[in-house]
């Protein structure tokens, strides 16, 4: 940990790994989105690798879910999401994939969010647009965010500079982030590393940070 007029300036991924400043964002692990995917099982097991110790290390949980808003309240943007994501020419071929209690909104049932955990939905890319998100955490002090999840270089690329432009620590834990376009991913995380804002890591890591300080509450316990 690096020291500048009174500030500790987080070098390594052990000077943020502390309960006190750092939370889990689960990102769009959605029944929709998830089934998109071709190694959606395989991104499944490793997000609950990584929830199930960040759990068990007390850390914050939030999970996002993308929304889609019904047609009528569809804006420019949002149209031109969709017709892009849907390969459409027209508006009127535009369908509403993630209207809120649609099947494929859901989050997978494996994540069963407990009640100390929030859920925030959103309409945009980065999870910090239109959520309490960045509220919600600065209120508990904290300021870097693990993020694991459903897709790379559609929201957790956007996420992870957004976090980092307002002040925060973005963890991007690779192999846990899902994608649909495998170039696109790997230029979304070269991107993060030519930027040098995030920290990149992996489950294996993050998971014995976590079972470190899980280990510590033990011992203080005992």
């Amino acid at each position: 940990m690096e020291r500048a007029f009174g500030l500790n300036i987080p070098q390594s991924l052990d000077d943020v790994c502390d309960p006190a400043r750092l939370a889990l964002i689960v990102y769009d692990m959605q029944v929709g989105i998830v089934k998109q995917i071709e190694n959606g099982q395989q991104i499944t097991d490793k997000v609950l690798q990584v929830l199930d110790a960040a759990r068990a290390a007390q850390i914050r949980v939030i999970f996002t879910r993308h929304m889609s808003l019904p047609k009528e309240l569809m804006g420019v943007s949002q149209f031109r999401m969709a017709m892009a994501w849907q390969r459409v020419k027209s508006v009127n071929d535009v369908e509403p994939w993630f209207l809120r209690d649609s099947p494929g909104f859901h989050l997978i049932p494996e994540l069963n969010p407990r009640p100390s955990e929030a859920v925030f939905d959103k309409i945009a890319m980065s999870a910090f647009e239109g959520t309490p998100l960045d509220v919600a955490l600065r209120d508990c002090g904290v300021d870097a965010f693990a993020i694991v999840g459903i897709a790379m270089e559609i929201g957790i690329e956007p996420t992870a500079r957004h976090g980092a432009d307002l002040g925060y620590i973005p963890v991007v834990v690779k192999d846990a982030c899902g994608f649909g376009h495998r170039d696109a991913a790997a230029r979304a995380i070269a991107t993060l590393e030519f930027a040098g804002d995030a920290l990149l890591t992996n489950v294996e890591t993050i998971c014995s940070q976590f079972r470190h300080i899980q280990s510590h509450h033990v011992m203080v316990k005992g």
